[in-house]
């Protein structure tokens, strides 16, 4: 049975893990990595990333951002299991990726993910990316934005 604070504690993290992908979609990298806590950490394994604490998330979002033509996530709701001050949890997610050097991605995958209570409320202490399923066939559409920049 959930109390009124596990259920505001559930709200509050769902409300984080939304506020990420809004960030990573607005291109908002410092309001991205205020979103862990100072010592908090980003790893996505098959790409041999690492980030540690906030200033290494923001410049690491920040190159990947280079590496871009566009850039399209779409998160779901996943688990969320409170322990007390911190949690663990999962969010599913899609993602297509254009890269300037003409690779192109559609992926399936998991964040998996380590949250804890701070006196700024909830934040990741911990975010791992995990992909599911990966086809690196040439995406057919484009990002209006990014074709008229192209063509610039």
């Amino acid at each position: 049975m959930s109390t009124l604070e596990s259920i505001v504690d559930r709200f509050e993290i769902e409300a984080l893990r939304g506020e990420f992908t809004d960030a990573a979609m607005m291109y908002d990298y410092g309001r991205l990595a205020s979103l862990f806590t100072e010592d908090g950490v980003y790893r996505i394994p098959d790409a041999n990333v690492e980030q540690i604490g906030r200033e290494q998330i923001r410049s690491g979002s920040e190159w990947l951002k280079s590496q871009w033509v566009y850039f399209v996530q779409t998160t779901h709701p996943g688990m969320i299991q409170l322990l007390g001050d911190t949690a663990v949890g999962r969010a599913y997610l899609s993602e297509l990726i254009c890269l300037r050097n003409g690779n192109s991605y559609l992926n399936y995958a998991v964040f998996h993910d380590r949250y804890r209570r701070t006196e700024d409320g909830w934040k990741f202490s911990e975010r791992v990316f995990e992909v599911r399923y990966l086809d690196t066939t040439p995406l057919a559409g484009s990002a209006p934005q990014a074709a008229e920049a192209e063509e610039r």
